[in-house]
């Protein structure tokens, strides 16, 4: 198979999770002149976008061919960074934006495809394992160096992204393609593929499921947890720490594969669900600050872990030649769910904080009813 693909995506993955001003992202901005109002809209129109262009970028991805898409869309990549690093008005950010929403949408199913059809199936959860935790690696490293050295120089951080995002896309050249030259040629119409993929036994259960677990765990993980640490009383210092110790349990994706081996995909991740879903309730009732931060901790772990086993039993599910539409298709059921869980999450967050920590337990427990329902018919597949 290709090898080198799975070494360079993973080094291309770390490479984008380098945003060295990730810290800043808002601050960034108001120093520019936006208003958060300004910033959230922006945003709120590249989240549409996105959406907008999911299906049509899968199409065309399984038609010109992955490394085609990649080279294109991380050359775009590369763009956007460029554009951030010299935006000073509400129009620079907006058209960064815009830009990275072809980007995301052209990449989406992209990526996961050509992972996972660069290795055996029986090695899909392991390199997605190592994949994923890439991407928290570039993260954690560039957190690193941006609170060493780079600490309050905004402009410097957006040029030490474009370094990195450039190296990224040279990268991307060296890439090799997985997709056959017959199997783009194949014409099966958009409707017909839409209405035969979601009727594949389990596959709507695990878009739904996959959602609803990882964006609540998103939402305590990287928006409550702040909440949950000034709720106990943490000072800054701590709260700087419970960041980077909950980073580096990020890391351990690559470990997915090998607990799966040992205790089965349907334990696993019934024991990963409910697990978070008690996570969280724990949270609900605490103000222990270092009870908090091991809970958060946790909770980032149990994510990693989840990520690559719900990705590989997804794309194992797929039963088209046209995997990226496939994929895509699923985002767009994906991320319609994501929104309407923010919102919620969002509006009970404002009014009590463990009310929405209630709810996100509630969400894992929906998960891991959901998770079972997989067996079952992924069974019959």
């Amino acid at each position: 198979m290709h090898k080198r693909n799975l070494y360079l995506l993973c080094a291309i993955t770390c490479l984008q999770g380098m945003v060295f001003y990730a810290a800043v992202a808002t601050l960034y901005r108001q120093a520019a002149g936006l208003s958060v109002f300004e910033i959230t809209a922006i945003e709120g129109v590249s989240v549409a976008l996105s959406m907008a262009l999911e299906i049509p970028w899968g199409w065309a991805a399984d038609r010109l061919g992955y490394r085609r898409v990649m080279i294109l869309c991380n050359a775009l990549f590369l763009v956007t960074k460029v554009i951030f690093w010299q935006a000073e008005s509400f129009g620079g950010f907006l058209v960064e934006r815009l830009l990275l929403a072809v980007v995301i949408s052209g990449l989406s199913g992209v990526d996961a495809s050509m992972l996972y059809l660069s290795a055996p199936p029986e090695d899909a959860q392991r390199n997605a394992g190592w994949y994923f935790a890439a991407g928290e690696a570039g993260v954690l490293l560039s957190g690193l160096l941006y609170t060493a050295f780079l600490s309050g120089q905004y402009r410097q951080t957006a040029l030490w992204t474009v370094v990195s995002y450039a190296a990224a896309a040279v990268l991307t050249l060296f890439l090799q393609e997985v997709r056959p030259e017959e199997a783009r040629k194949q014409r099966e119409p958009l409707l017909k593929l839409a209405g035969s993929h979601f009727r594949v036994p389990g596959m709507l259960a695990l878009v739904v499921c996959a959602a609803l677990f990882s964006e609540t765990v998103h939402c305590v993980t990287i928006y409550f947890n702040q909440l949950q640490y000034l709720r106990c009383g943490l000072s800054d210092r701590a709260i700087g720490t419970a960041f980077l110790i909950a980073s580096l349990a990020g890391l351990c994706g690559p470990l997915s594969a090998r607990l799966t081996r040992r205790l089965g995909q349907q334990p696993m991740g019934r024991c990963l669900l409910l697990s978070s879903a008690l996570c969280m309730g724990l949270l609900t009732v605490t103000r222990s600050g270092w009870l908090s931060i091991l809970l958060i901790t946790l909770l980032t772990a149990l994510a990693a872990l989840f990520a690559p086993l719900a990705g590989t039993l997804e794309n194992a599910l797929v039963a088209t030649n046209d995997r990226a539409t496939a994929l895509s298709l699923n985002a767009m059921v994906s991320d319609s769910l994501i929104v309407l869980l923010d919102m919620g999450l969002g509006r009970a967050a404002d009014a009590s904080l463990p009310l929405a920590l209630g709810l996100c337990g509630a969400a894992c427990l929906v998960s891991a009813g959901i998770f079972n329902t997989i067996r079952a018919a992924s069974g019959q597949h």
